[in-house]
């Protein structure tokens, strides 16, 4: 299934103590929704931020889409705690947790859209019985943890079959990439059948918001 390509610039490259700011003019630069990474130094060597921040960019009045991306092991608290802050999508990892699917329906008894994240190194086959459940699968093309990072080419052809299969089973399920976007490889990305992009580094650093995102779009076209 074709969907509309989404740009999502993710948090964790940018000025965080402008946050609200930072968000904000993500979206009115172009942006489709904000890519909110929490991280828990276990599941993933590296610790971020959790719902707690969130709750306070709602509270300074930021209203735009918010994905929570969760990379960490205490899914089932994590997911209660940022659906209560304000999270309009949430993602959990598929490796993070014993009871994937009882996860992904409380995300959706929440009220909140349903993600689920996948490694590398995990086979698109282990999450067959769990695919008429989310409305989005991330597949994560580096190896979670920190910004910055390049592309692994593996990751390509399997977006590609994660395409094949989703279509071929009749779900309207976006994919995802989280890792190594940039200007140089969203259409090869997108080529391959993703079309919700997760910019980070590549777009924060860019001097102009708006200009770096019409570049983005200009590939996508």
């Amino acid at each position: 299934m074709k969907f509309p390509a989404r740009i999502a610039p993710s948090i964790l490259a940018c000025n965080l103590a402008r946050l609200s700011d930072e968000c904000s003019a993500a979206l009115t630069s172009g942006g489709d929704l904000i890519h909110f990474d929490v991280m828990d130094s276990i599941f993933v060597p590296n610790l971020t931020f959790g719902a707690p921040l969130l709750s306070s960019l709602r509270k300074d009045g930021f209203a735009g889409f918010v994905d929570v991306h969760i990379m960490a092991n205490n899914v089932d608290l994590l997911v209660e705690d940022c659906a209560a802050a304000g999270a309009n999508s949430i993602t959990i990892h598929f490796e993070a947790t014993s009871h994937v699917h009882r996860a992904l329906s409380r995300i959706r008894t929440l009220g909140c859209e349903v993600g689920l994240a996948i490694n590398i190194s995990t086979p698109l086959d282990a999450i067959e019985y769990v695919l008429d459940e989310i409305d989005m699968l991330l597949v994560m093309t580096i190896n979670p943890g920190f910004g910055g990072q390049s592309l692994i080419p593996a990751a390509l052809p399997k977006i590609e079959k994660a395409r094949q299969i989703l279509d071929r089973g009749g779900h309207a399920t976006r994919i995802q990439v989280d890792g190594g976007v940039k200007v140089a490889n969203i259409r090869t990305i997108a080529d391959a059948g993703a079309d919700t992009f997760v910019v980070g580094s590549d777009f924060f650093s860019a001097p102009d918001y708006a200009v770096r995102c019409a570049e983005f779009r200009a590939q996508l076209a």
